[in-house]
């Protein structure tokens, strides 16, 4: 009798479990993909020099990926700084600039929940990046770039823990 009952439960729990799956469908996507062509791209370089400007490719709202590009022409004195819960990848479009990555960061502040900031970093490795250059900075890795006498271009991609929320 109670072999009875452990093979109708089994059978139950098999055949509930088989219609869930059935159910299950595939996801879809949460707003429309991105191409954009390397005119585009060349246009929206063009845009944002000779000044130190930063332009949004895509609106992350909801999403956990920042895209932009970015330009910086003899950029000094930016803080050194670390992210607790977002991954950068910097792929160099035009131009150079020093990166300085690991090590730690010398005094470091908190400036936002999870986002670091200081004057500079100890014991840090020095590269010099250049056009095609892809560099990926897992969160949690000090890093500092300067574009002291350069001008420099990058695609900068953030990848988040969390989705973005929309701004106000």
């Amino acid at each position: 009798m109670r072999t009875d009952r452990i093979a109708c439960l089994f059978i139950s729990v098999v055949a509930a479990a088989g219609a869930v799956s059935a159910q299950r469908k595939p996801s879809e996507a949460t707003r429309p993909f991105v191409v954009m062509s390397s005119q585009s791209l060349d246009d929206l370089k063009q845009k944002l020099q000779p000044d130190n400007k930063t332009a949004e490719l895509i609106d992350s709202a909801g999403m956990q990926l920042r895209v932009a590009v970015q330009h910086e022409r003899n950029k000094t004195g930016a803080a050194a700084e670390l992210h607790d819960a977002s991954d950068d990848v910097y792929y160099v479009l035009e131009g150079g600039a020093t990166l300085v990555l690991g090590g730690k960061l010398a005094a470091p502040k908190e400036v936002e929940p999870g986002e670091w900031r200081s004057p500079r970093i100890i014991d840090g490795k020095t590269f010099e990046i250049t056009k095609g250059d892809l560099v990926i900075v897992p969160r949690g890795t000090p890093h500092q770039r300067t574009t002291a006498n350069k001008d420099f271009t990058m695609i900068l991609i953030k990848i988040y823990a969390e989705p973005l929320k929309k701004k106000a």
